[in-house]
């Protein structure tokens, strides 16, 4: 997702810093063209060596080297960075950075870049909750700066509380939210559902599918690296919801018609990527259900159509998507649910062809509209969803 990105990564003096060389192999295993920045401080707990090993590149430390070739380095690296991140950032170099102060190749560096920045805090929690580091933090973000919350608990230190390294898995987010792909679909409102439904038989039992989620979460994600303010309206999966989205959790189909509905009305797009229950038991026991009773005979009855409902209560410029999964007939089965549910888009695939279906990290679809009919080659979950949200994004046009 960092293919052809210039990031500079700087290393402050806190006992952190040892991770972040994690941080840079996370960073290069994106492809990105990553340049460190430590601090005479930071020398003391981790080498310059082992940067320059994971990155490739040489790791600067002294504004006057004079071992480079003739340019202003820090002027020059300043000029081609594509996003600069201080991580872990101590309250020394966050209280330099929100007065301007650049006496060091990190702060000047930074002084001179243009590009977005980040800064993850690490440090003791009374450093941290220092009304002095607040107000720096504060003035950091007027200036621009995004910062990223310290996790909590046992310090280094002894301490506990906030002011932990965060997750570098998380700090990573932030980087391709800020830089991994244009924002495109910036000031448009999305709500995705996603995973499967559960039906209650009694309080043990309950009848679902095999519906993991992969695919809702993968549109979610890649409409909020795009820039869109998202929802994920989601059932029980094993899946992380991703960061920076609003995540609404549902058990039954009746559970997602009212998260979906109470919704509706304020999103530019709504992609049906959940695989709702058709039916739910009649009536439901408040006890279980005993195999001494016999042979068990369930009732059923239809669940809310949510996809029917929002086509039918569309609103002018509102686009809809929804997905049908068939084991034969797709296209002339698809086509039909799209102009009987009033849809835009359908994304349809057969669950007998390989690399489609549940449990799978690829898919097969074919994107079908009122004009036209798409057909995309096996490719990942993220891919397809890029090229879901790519053919919405140009109708919105």
């Amino acid at each position: 997702m960092l293919t052809g990105k210039t990031i500079i990564l700087g290393v402050t003096g806190g006992i952190a810093a040892y991770k972040a060389a994690n941080l840079a192999s996370l960073l290069k295993k994106q492809h990105a063209d990553v340049h460190v920045i430590m601090t005479k401080n930071a020398m003391e707990f981790i080498t310059p060596l082992t940067f320059e090993t994971l990155t490739v590149n040489k790791c600067l430390t002294d504004t006057f080297d004079r071992n480079f070739k003739f340019e202003v380095e820090h002027v020059e690296l300043a000029k081609k960075a594509d996003l600069a991140i201080i991580a872990p950032a101590t309250a020394n170099v966050c209280a330099k950075l929100a007065h301007g102060l650049a006496d060091d190749m990190l702060t000047t560096t930074l002084l001179a870049c243009q590009c977005p920045h980040i800064i993850a805090p690490a440090m003791n929690t009374r450093m941290y909750e220092n009304p002095i580091t607040q107000d720096n933090l504060h003035l950091l973000e007027h200036y621009g700066f995004t910062i990223i919350e310290p996790a909590s608990g046992l310090l280094a230190c002894g301490d506990s509380g906030k002011g932990k390294f965060p997750d570098e898995g998380l700090i990573l987010e932030y980087i391709l939210r800020a830089i991994a792909y244009p924002k495109d679909l910036a000031g448009k409102k999305i709500l995705v559902t996603a995973g499967p439904t559960q039906e209650a038989v009694d309080p043990v039992r309950y009848l679902t599918n095999h519906s993991t989620g992969k695919m809702g979460y993968a549109l979610a994600r890649m409409a909020m690296l795009r820039g869109a303010d998202v929802t994920l309206v989601t059932g029980e999966t094993s899946l992380t919801p991703p960061p920076f989205v609003d995540t609404i959790r549902i058990k039954s189909a009746h559970d997602l018609f009212e998260a979906v509905t109470s919704r509706s009305e304020e999103q530019d797009i709504i992609i049906k990527a959940a695989a709702v229950a058709d039916y739910r038991p009649a009536v439901v026991s408040d006890e279980k259900v005993k195999k001494s009773d016999g042979d068990l005979s369930l009732a059923l009855e239809r669940t809310e159509d949510t996809l029917s409902y929002l086509g039918a209560h569309k609103r002018p410029g509102q686009l809809l998507c929804g997905f049908a999964m068939e084991t034969s007939q797709l296209e002339e089965r698809a086509r039909g649910k799209l102009e009987r549910k009033n849809l835009d888009l359908i994304a349809a695939n057969n669950l007998k062809v390989a690399g489609a279906g549940f449990g799978t990290d690829t898919n097969v679809i074919t994107l079908i509209d009122k004009q036209q009919t798409r057909h995309l080659e096996q490719m990942s979950k993220e891919a397809a969803a890029m090229e879901i949200l790519t053919v919405l994004r140009d109708m919105m046009k």
